[in-house]
């Protein structure tokens, strides 16, 4: 079967519709932390389709309320109300840091970001938006120029107004510096990409807490809050992309933005937020939200299966303490994977947060030892699906391992993920 559907994937599929691995797996059933493919052969799943996946694959109690749904009201559009869709608005503005309120449906990240941008746009009457470089946003027009990785922009700029300022690339410091010894400079850089690119006025400055597709790089401590100063005083609103960070993948929080005490002004959800149905979510404040005076409309936002799923894994993550659980084994395996960078010499970097934990590979026998690896992230991919485990990668180089697997993971699983990490950069020496 996996040969024909192969054949089928080639002939009928857009060839930008890639898959991992040299011989393309094919998955057929998921049940908790794990994936079967068409052979038999079982994976722990320690990506959890791009971070999509948070109470675990066919989580009963989700299902459970998508099967009800579906059997009750399956489709309406917002010119109707109806019942799940008004209820997930009230639970985001319950579960949002400030005063975030107010909620806009769509189907996807891509969708959430747009909306923020436009938004961002007619509350300030303002048009540069303030992007970092690494940041990923979508593959609309907009978002695609917003992103900053040249992989995933197959043409050339065609939207005005935005601007890339440097990340806070600590292991890469643009400047040559070394936190925290370095005054958060690229912070501070924004103000000159401000008064040096724009007329002095900005819609908005948009960022991740923590970069997703750019190899999660972890913004440090000090750094929203000195950005934000920066751009509130030249206008700007704080458009808070948390689509990969979001329902309590950094642990401890809902939002990974919490955990820099910063203030959005929008938020976006998706990813996650309905453990993997078709979600999106645009949460502002009444302010911006209100600016918005015309017509608009999404025809499958706020679908009424799509938002009781994404009710009952906000419930599912709250009643069984996600978030915890998020912070108590991302620090088990944080401590693993510290383990293994001080066996292997390729491992430049390890970073992350919660459940949102990397591994940077490096050419140490380079000129400064930092040279990417990409090489020996497919070497690593290879024998990691050989051996049973399903992990990311990414980063503008494509040389980061990404690890997230759902929030309902286990002390043993992440002590058998680990093992079978160390087994796999063995065999890829």
């Amino acid at each position: 079967m996996s040969d024909e559907l192969e054949s089928m994937q080639k002939e009928y599929l857009f060839p930008c519709v890639s898959t991992y691995y040299e011989k393309p797996l094919t998955l057929i059933r998921g049940k908790g932390m794990y994936l079967t493919d068409s052979q038999g052969t079982e994976y722990l799943d320690f990506f959890g389709g791009i971070l999509t996946v948070s109470v675990g694959h066919c989580n009963e109690t989700v299902t459970q309320a998508v099967v009800e749904q579906n059997q009750t009201l399956q489709h309406v559009s917002t010119l109707y109300i109806n019942e799940p869709q008004a209820r997930l608005a009230k639970k985001l503005a319950e579960v949002t840091p400030g005063d975030l309120h107010k909620s806009f449906f769509s189907s996807s990240g891509t969708e959430a970001n747009e909306t923020a941008v436009l938004f961002a746009r007619l509350a300030t009457g303002h048009s540069d938006i303030v992007a970092l470089r690494h940041a990923y946003s979508g593959r609309s027009e907009v978002t695609m120029n917003i992103t900053a990785h040249s992989t995933w922009r197959p043409m050339p700029s065609s939207v005005a107004y935005i601007k890339h300022a440097h990340n806070p690339y600590c292991y890469r410091c643009a400047f040559g510096l070394t936190y925290p010894n370095c005054d958060m400079r690229c912070a501070r850089d924004v103000e000159e990409l401000i008064q040096t690119t724009t007329n002095g006025q900005i819609a908005a400055f948009m960022a991740e807490p923590i970069q997703g597709v750019g190899g999660f790089i972890v913004a440090p401590k000090e750094y929203f809050e000195v950005v934000l100063e920066i751009v509130r005083r030249y206008g700007g609103l704080f458009i808070c992309d948390e689509v990969q960070t979001g329902c309590g993948r950094t642990g401890k929080t809902f939002c990974g933005i919490e955990h820099w005490g910063a203030q959005p002004d929008i938020m976006t959800f998706a990813k996650g937020l309905a453990n993997g149905l078709p979600m999106a979510a645009t949460i502002a404040t009444p302010a911006v939200a209100d600016s918005f005076k015309g017509l608009s409309i999404a025809t499958f936002g706020g679908n009424p299966v799509s938002t009781r799923g994404a009710l009952a894994t906000i419930d599912y993550i709250q009643d069984e303490r996600l978030a915890d659980n998020a912070d108590v084994q991302g620090k088990r395996l944080r401590e693993g994977l510290e383990a293994l960078k001080t066996k292997y010499p390729c491992i430049g970097d390890v970073r992350g947060m919660g459940l949102m934990q990397a591994l940077e590979l490096v050419d140490p026998a380079s000129l400064d030892g930092k040279a990417p690896d990409p090489k020996k992230v497919l070497k690593v991919f290879e024998e990691t699906r050989r051996l049973g485990l399903l992990i990311g990668k990414g980063g503008l180089y494509g040389n980061v391992i990404r690890l997230t697997p759902p929030l309902i993971v286990s002390a043993r699983e992440v002590d058998d993920a680990l093992a079978l990490l160390d087994r796999a950069f063995a065999a890829a020496e």
